[in-house]
């Protein structure tokens, strides 16, 4: 653990987690108003991971994300007003309304886009790895995915790549106990985290609902990566509260226990992370009431602008498609 981090910095770790839960049940609230087009995925209970993670990287740095990755594009830098418009599809939106939830993308803040295909951003951050090492840049990308994701082959290649040419690339795994509806203990041989002990990647499994233990294993693993010393690979064991997407129980069947649910809600990331500030002296018992008004007040800001955003013009449907000049 960290003993010089700042509490400057465990504020702004806590409100970030804030605003990307919030963020999130502003989304549950107008997707059931029919406001947004496409599946949507809510990735609440699973804020540290997203956070900590993140808080590793510089701004320059980069990530790959998932179709659950609201919470990593808020982490790294996104700002939520062009984060709604995106998701409603209005020109205000980072990717001008047509990437929506699953393929939101944006290069100023070093999210190389939110994915739709499982597993389908791993590669690309060994790719965006490859960039750092050949450029020289100090860089540092981050590979975001599910337990799902892990019994890809995809993530056997990149391991195998990113091993043998010491890439800068941190994989990290949010395993929230569910690939969609089937229970990841079903579906997976082996254990997650060795997945990457073939490849000699060192692989560390941390609880995942605990902000300052993932701040220190992926914070390890950055500065592994940034030194030269190749990739690593974190299981971080979260859950999602909330179903595989919303609008689920019009068309499945219960799938967990109310007493499942009920007893990870007790091990809510952002109430843990609390109560370790206030033990610490480091906030008031009324400074998550603060800091939450400030996170709803931001969100009814962020929220009427991406609503003023035009929708885009449909003559400009094929804008961007392809590249103009290219044979």
């Amino acid at each position: 653990m960290d003993l010089n981090r700042a509490p400057t910095d465990d504020l702004a770790a806590l409100r970030r987690m804030l605003l990307v839960r919030a963020f999130e049940e502003r989304l549950a609230e107008l997707s059931k108003q029919q406001l947004l087009p496409g599946f949507v995925h809510l990735s609440i209970g699973q804020e540290a991971v997203a956070v900590g993670a993140c808080g590793s990287l510089a701004a320059s740095d980069r990530i790959t994300s998932t179709h659950r990755g609201h919470g990593h594009a808020l982490a790294k830098g996104c700002e939520p007003g062009p984060m709604f418009a995106e998701l409603m599809g209005r020109e205000g939106g980072y990717c001008r309304g047509r990437g929506g939830s699953m393929h939101l993308l944006s290069l100023e803040h070093g999210v190389l886009g939110t994915n739709g295909i499982v597993g389908g951003g791993i590669p690309i951050a060994v790719g965006s790895a490859l960039t750092s090492a050949v450029m020289g840049d100090g860089g540092v990308t981050i590979a975001f995915f599910g337990d799902g994701a892990a019994n890809e082959g995809v993530l056997s290649e990149s391991l195998n790549m990113a091993a043998i040419w010491r890439l800068p690339v941190v994989f990290v795994c949010e395993n929230n106990g569910f690939a969609e509806w089937s229970a990841t203990d079903e579906l997976t041989a082996g254990r997650i985290v060795d997945r990457g002990t073939p490849f000699g990647v060192p692989s560390t499994r941390v609880d995942g609902n605990d902000l300052r233990a993932v701040q220190d294993v992926v914070g390890g693993a950055c500065e592994r990566a940034r030194g030269g010393d190749g990739p690593s690979l974190v299981e971080a064991v979260t859950y999602r509260t909330h179903g595989h997407l919303i609008g689920e129980e019009a068309f499945t069947s219960p799938y967990r226990t109310d007493d499942e649910v009920a007893a990870w809600r007790e091990r809510d990331p952002i109430a843990l992370f609390a109560a370790q500030l206030v033990a610490a002296g480091q906030m008031g018992d009324a400074t998550l009431g603060e800091l939450r008004a400030e996170v709803e007040a931001e969100l009814d800001s962020a929220l009427a602008w991406a609503q003023a955003s035009p929708l885009p013009d449909p003559d400009e449907a094929e804008l961007g498609v392809l590249v103009e000049g290219v044979a």
